[in-house]
């Protein structure tokens, strides 16, 4: 399905317009797009100012800069609360889990929310409420239970109950988030613009983490701030809720979304069709909304008001939903593949990067007691480790504009197979050689890869939503013929982050308990380089 945008104020004109628009030769380029929209039902938005592209681009910062202090603190925080190291794997299972299960579900969902807000915009909004909480939880969980709690042995075990819900929380809905933010771009903005705006997209991205790594680095404890509040863990949080809160308003006042409204109230269940890849089908846009049609039309297109339609959608189940994405076309499967392989190559890397400086390249130890050298010498470590990434965050910005540059001359698959390759030559090398300067050099790369991810899988799934478009457009079908969904397309692919989150929690624990930190680059090196030969040879390019 394709749920199209209506970008004019106008509502499309009637059919006897479209004929004499059809008839006059001289007619502008408005009367050809809405002559296009009667033909294939997509109707392109118009071009969108940099200014509101940059907007859209906010929530991508600001959910970058707290990723940014998750991935710096998340290690020590739930090191220094004393949580086991047969619980460790647990916390980056359990949320990766619920996103695997419940993101598709959501995705679909969007694609027909009828709110009048948009589709997009409510799950963002949610979302970035999650985050809040969670980053609230984990940041604070320890002085939240020391001020209830005296007994010190149910401190230590509350402290470790919450700081985990917080991860959890925080985990999944940063992860899920990124399904709507991009659906949003997709929906509201032509081809150009969609690559446009993921660059932008990338590039907020790495000038978010940057900042996030840089806060990160700060010894806050010594600042104005740090003597006001109980602790440091505090600052940060006051700090990273300020700019996700300020990012998230101006992403949702960005570009205005059009609802999507049905004919009848019962329509709003989520929807069955007899093919397993097609979910509706847009009749016309009327007075700025999208109008659902009947999913079992075999001419033209009829309104979505007898109860054969009602009942289809009420046997929509989740059974049903998996079975869709297990009937996605070859070549979107092989992307989000590749897409697995990119995550798992970067997770395992970045979410033990800054234990990795700490006891690894500094040779500290979070277990020692906290006066002792060991663990200053690994809180030394962490706060490099933090300046490592920002270089990464930094480098990520950089290449998101360098790409720009190289996409003429490589197209889509040579940046796909640069960003692999550089990726997992450099965390071979960082295994090889754990010495400091030599990390943060190679750090750089990281970010390659950082932008990689962001940009060029998606940029392929608009290729492949405009590829199937114009083949609507050249054959001239009028609803007989839909794509597919942009929300589900967009899940399908965020999911593969959960999913390697999953795996990684399930294997790289026990190797890290059992051979330390070192073995997390070695395996991202492995991964990263099986994945180039993927991406080589498996993934379809459309241009």
């Amino acid at each position: 399905m394709t749920l199209t945008e209506q970008s004019f104020q106008e509502p499309p004109p009637p059919p006897s317009e479209v004929a004499k628009a059809d008839m006059d030769v001289s007619g502008g380029k408005e009367k050809a797009a809405h002559l296009s929209m009667a033909r294939t039902g997509v109707l392109v938005p118009k071009q969108r100012a940099t200014g509101r592209l940059i907007m859209h681009s906010m929530a991508m910062f600001g959910r970058e800069f707290c990723y940014a202090v998750e991935a710096a603190f998340v290690t020590p925080v739930l090191l220094s609360v004393g949580l086991p190291k047969n619980l460790y794997s647990l916390v980056w299972l359990i949320s990766p889990i619920l996103g695997f299960v419940l993101q598709p579900v959501a995705g679909s969902a969007s694609d027909h929310c009828t709110c009048s807000w948009g589709r997009r915009r409510p799950y963002i909004l949610g979302l970035g409420i999650i985050m809040l909480v969670g980053m609230a939880l984990y940041l604070n969980g320890d002085e939240m239970i020391s001020a209830f709690i005296g007994e010190r042995d149910k401190q230590r075990t509350w402290a470790i109950v919450i700081t985990m819900l917080g991860v959890v929380l925080f985990d999944f809905a940063a992860d899920f988030i990124d399904g709507p933010i991009k659906a949003y771009l997709f929906d509201v903005c032509s081809h150009e613009d969609k690559e446009k705006g993921l660059h932008y997209h990338a590039l907020f991205t790495g000038l978010g983490g940057a900042l996030g790594y840089l806060t990160g680095a700060v010894d806050w404890g010594e600042t104005v701030l740090g003597y006001t509040l109980t602790s440091e863990f505090q600052v940060i949080f006051l700090l990273s809720a300020l700019v996700f809160v300020i990012c998230l308003v101006v992403h949702l006042r960005s570009i205005p979304e059009v609802p999507l409204r049905y004919d009848n109230e019962e329509t709003k269940l989520l929807l069955e069709v007899s093919e397993p890849y097609k979910y509706s089908s847009i009749e016309e846009i009327k007075n700025g909304y999208l109008s659902c049609t009947d999913l079992n039309a075999t001419s033209k297109p009829k309104k979505c008001t007898d109860t054969s339609c009602t009942e289809a959608q009420r046997r929509m189940t989740l059974k049903s939903l998996l079975k869709t994405l297990l009937s996605m076309p070859s070549h979107y499967r092989y992307l989000c593949v590749s897409h697995l392989f990119g995550w798992m190559a970067f997770l395992s890397n970045m979410l033990f990067f800054t234990d990795f400086m700490g006891q690894i390249v500094y040779q500290g130890s979070p277990y020692a007691s906290h006066n002792s050298t060991l663990y200053h010498t690994y809180r030394r470590g962490v706060e490099v480790g933090c300046w490592g990434l920002c270089i990464n965050a930094v480098a990520s910005s950089a290449y998101s504009y360098l790409q720009k540059v190289l996409l003429p001359y490589t197209g889509l698959k040579g940046l796909y197979f640069i960003g692999y390759l550089l990726f997992g030559l450099g965390t071979g090398l960082i295994g090889l050689f754990p010495n400091v300067y030599f990390t943060l050099v190679l750090c750089s790369l990281f970010g390659v890869m950082s932008s990689t991810l962001y940009t060029v899988p998606f940029q392929l799934i608009a290729e492949y939503h405009k590829e199937e478009e114009d083949l609507n457009l050249q054959q001239k079908e009028q609803g007989m013929e839909h794509g597919r969904g942009k929300g589900i397309d967009c899940a399908a692919l965020t999911c593969m982050v959960q999913l390697a989150q999953i795996i990684l929690g399930v294997g790289l624990g026990l190797l890290v308990s059992v051979a330390g930190s070192a073995v997390t680059v070695i395996s991202a090196s492995m991964v990263a380089l099986i994945g180039c030969c993927f991406v080589a040879f498996c993934v379809r390019y459309v241009r």
